[in-house]
């Protein structure tokens, strides 16, 4: 009889969502995971200490209240590393302390250490102490998440030439920076450290950044961080990085040298499965490190499971959760739902970019005619008192059945707001809900009313000259 029912190799989203399902499900559950890594990657270097240090910047910098009382306005002159990191460190502790509760409390043995694979069944756990025990499992989940890709020709040394996890142990604010990539993770440190004050430089070997969110709003986004001192070299590759006495110089192809304090790569992540000796469980890892996976989350072997960022696209906590909880009732032969095909996408630059369905390029590729209409934050009163006069909501409507195609919106609260037009989609409502509902004022779900009229007046249009 094996030792377990199921053993979760990882504790962050997915394996954590994982192995509560499994033991509310009233089997006998274990998690691996190192002893200062509870709650994985998203809790410790990734989506909480990231999205804390977001919120500590704009608090210290007061770069939301600027347009109420003035552009030279900040809550603390002086910003260091240490007003920033003892917010998160805070939020990072008690959320560890609610992981802990939370598998305490179902019951969920939890064993301090890496492991391995033995054989299909059988985890080799190495302690902290350097020794080592077999634990056998009937299920076992792989949720072990990724890692940043390092460049092999970079010397990454966590003080001038960083990843983005060493950039939340930087000593100091660096006066100049230049980030290496373009992406989510990218574009986030950007309009943190432009807000901070710091000199930006981002490099991006494609001619844009974030293609897959509205060519609009991310228009939007250059448009705010152009204001905030960033400079942009798209269509650029990075040939060399030099370390100097007193910084860095990144070199590239095209000739540019850019000199700088400090340099973050932001070159994607690389799946954390070199060390779980995976070919003695009868699997394999492709070259990003990345498992492939049915809809169940099974893995080519069909007791083994893999969930989270370990598995790829869209490698986000949220989707890393419903993955855990999905396998974890599949494992245990329990009815589950399959997850619902729109997913917001929540981007946590300054401001917050968040959308859920298609954009309008993709409409027009796919040849799906479509009507938009648009809720400006500076026409809400809600908009005025936070004092976000840029941001905005848009809606992409079908003309022929009145239903939401997608929905789009830059701005304070983005990403909360984006969850009215997620259910009005999943739900399969039409524009004119939003135009009859009523909304609390004032708010900025407001937006939603307005931009749901501006929609309809358009598709008026074009009945009457239909008629």
């Amino acid at each position: 009889m094996p030792d377990f029912d199921m053993l979760v190799l990882g504790s962050g989203p997915g394996g954590q969502k994982a192995a509560i399902a499994a033991a509310k499900l009233g089997r006998r559950v274990a998690v691996v995971d190192r002893p200062d890594m509870l709650g994985g990657v998203s809790l410790h270097t990734g989506t909480i200490p990231s999205k804390t240090l977001r919120e500590a910047v704009l608090y210290l910098t007061g770069l939301t209240q600027r347009d109420l009382y003035g552009q030279s306005y900040r809550l603390k002159e002086d910003i260091t590393v240490a007003d920033l990191t003892a917010r998160t460190q805070h939020v990072v502790g008690r959320e560890v302390d609610v992981v802990r509760s939370q598998l305490s409390r179902n019951h969920v043995v939890r064993y301090s250490g890496t492991g391995r694979f033995v054989d299909d069944r059988t985890v080799a756990l190495r302690e902290a102490g350097g020794q080592e025990r077999l634990i056998s499992a009937e299920h076992i989940v792989i949720a072990t998440g990724t890692r940043p890709a390092r460049p092999q020709s970079v010397e990454f040394d966590g003080r001038t030439i960083l990843d983005s996890d060493n950039v939340l142990t930087i000593e100091r604010v660096p006066r100049s920076l230049v980030i290496v990539g373009a992406g989510v993770i990218g574009m986030e440190y950007a309009s943190m450290f432009a807000a901070l004050g710091s000199r930006v430089t981002v490099v991006e070997k494609r001619a844009g950044m974030l293609d897959m969110c509205d060519v609009e709003v991310v228009e939007s986004l250059r448009y705010h961080l152009r204001d905030l001192a960033v400079t942009f070299r798209f269509g650029e590759t990075v040939a060399a990085v030099e370390r100097h006495p007193r910084g860095a110089l990144t070199v590239l192809e095209s000739g540019k040298k850019i000199p700088s304090e400090v340099v973050m790569y932001s070159a994607g992540r690389q799946g954390l499965t070199d060390g779980l000796d995976l070919d003695r469980a009868g699997l394999e890892a492709d070259a990003r490190g990345r498992i492939a996976v049915d809809e169940h989350y099974r893995t080519r072997v069909p007791h083994i499971y893999a969930v989270g960022d370990v598995i790829g696209f869209p490698a986000l906590a949220a989707t890393a959760m419903e993955q855990g909880r999905a396998a974890a009732y599949h494992a245990c032969g329990e009815p589950v739902g399959r997850m619902h095909r729109l997913q917001p996408i929540g981007i946590y630059t300054i401001p917050e970019i968040s959308f859920v369905g298609r954009t309008e390029d993709q409409l027009t590729e796919e040849r799906v005619p479509y009507e938009v209409g648009i809720a400006r934050y500076r026409e809400l009163a809600r908009g005025q008192i936070i004092g976000d006069a840029h941001g905005m909501l848009k809606l992409l409507v079908s003309p022929r059945d009145r239903t939401l195609l997608g929905v789009h919106c830059f701005g304070a609260g983005a990403t909360e707001l984006i969850h009215i037009g997620q259910s009005v989609m999943g739900l399969g409502g039409t524009v004119d809900y939003l135009v009859d509902a009523v909304f609390n004022y004032p708010t900025l779900a407001e937006s939603y009313k307005v931009a749901a009229l501006d929609a309809t007046n358009r598709l008026r249009q074009l009945d009457r000259i239909g008629d």
